[in-house]
């Protein structure tokens, strides 16, 4: 035979807890954070261009040597090949 509850269990029946409120201090993160992907991106755009000047790679198919070209365009093509599938698969998922 159970023994009887002879103490409060903390559970009221209808009690839902309130969705905290946002405040301005959230959305103030969140512009932050913004800012700092926007100025992390400027600067990795900068850094590879940088880098492509360094390496002249369009510098070496002027004087006939298009080989550093062409690894870097079948690289490319292939990263944008990997994107593009990818977009395709999450727009369109699988049903079981």
């Amino acid at each position: 035979m159970p023994k009887p509850l002879t103490r409060p269990t903390g559970i009221k029946p209808g009690a839902r807890p309130r969705p905290a409120p946002r405040h301005r201090s959230i959305t103030l993160v969140e512009l932050i954070i913004t800012a700092a992907l926007a100025l992390s991106t400027a600067v990795a755009v900068t850094a590879v261009s940088i880098g492509m000047a360094r390496a002249e790679v369009v510098g070496a198919m002027t004087s006939g040597d298009g080989t550093p070209l062409a690894i870097a365009l079948c690289i490319a093509f292939l990263l944008a090949a990997m994107g593009g599938l990818t977009v395709i698969v999450a727009a369109n998922p699988r049903r079981d």
